[in-house]
């Protein structure tokens, strides 16, 4: 089952594949208006849920000693594609195996040898398995990038990271705080006295430093929090509460 992610999540995940060896929740935090905490206990239950699975390193075999890397096209039975997968897997040399979703050449297989005869002893393996290798290639070149649609361009200000409309039409709104947002020193209780959200806007719970809070009525808001609001009415009533009017604040020195 898929995880949903917000916009929190999306921005970690797409710092930690440009480098995730250089970059920690400290910067990260930094980037997106909110604690290191939460950004630590974003990644963990972003692995804890699969969709971050590990961290490798990307090898340049040719500078490796100057080894070959193969790429092995393949066809399998259908009912067999998940098997024969982990059985290639398994074979020396191999370092990645991709199962496709339908058609002829359902199995990539990469493998990495010395020379021509490991490819050749590779490829007689995987043969054996009643794999069929439809085309072979040397790889010459590998190219990675993190996966564009999961930067976002609001960082440095208040942002909504999620919204989910519910059943009934009522929309949940997930937003970050920054230190200039109208509520910060304010609980959801001040704010409503002071005018700044309606009287029937929920503030159903804060995420800071990797902790829910709840309940939160009472709770001072901070810079750097996660908000979840429950608004009854207009959305765009409860956000200016917490989001900075780009038209009024100061412009920076």
């Amino acid at each position: 089952m898929s995880r949903r992610l917000d916009e929190i999540d999306r921005q970690i995940v797409h710092a930690l594949m440009a480098d995730a060896r250089n970059t920690s929740a400290p910067m990260i935090a930094e980037d997106m208006n909110v604690s290191a905490g939460t950004v630590r206990n974003r990644i963990e239950r972003l692995e804890e849920s699969g969709v971050i699975r590990g961290y490798t390193a990307i090898v340049d075999f040719e500078q490796a000693d100057g080894r070959l890397t193969s790429v092995f096209m393949c066809t399998v039975p259908a009912d067999e594609r998940e098997r024969l997968a982990l059985a290639a897997r398994s074979i020396p040399g191999v370092i990645n195996v991709r199962v496709l979703m339908a058609g002829r050449r359902d199995l990539q297989v990469v493998a990495v040898g010395e020379e021509t005869n490991d490819l050749r002893e590779i490829a007689r393996t995987l043969s054996g398995l009643d794999i069929r290798i439809e085309d072979e290639e040397l790889l010459q070149t590998e190219l990675h990038t993190p996966y564009s649609r999961f930067l976002s361009d609001d960082s440095k200000r208040s942002v909504v990271t999620d919204t989910v409309t519910l059943a009934d039409g009522t929309a949940v709104i997930e937003v970050c705080v920054t230190e200039d947002a109208p509520i910060v020193g304010r609980s959801p209780s001040e704010a409503r006295a002071d005018g700044l959200l309606s009287s029937d806007a929920v503030v159903t719970s804060i995420e800071r430093d990797g902790s829910i809070i709840h309940p939160v009525d009472n709770e001072t808001v901070r810079s750097d929090d996660v908000v979840t609001v429950l608004p009854k009415e207009s959305s765009e009533d409860v956000l200016k509460a917490f989001l900075v009017d780009e038209e009024t604040a100061s412009p920076p020195s």
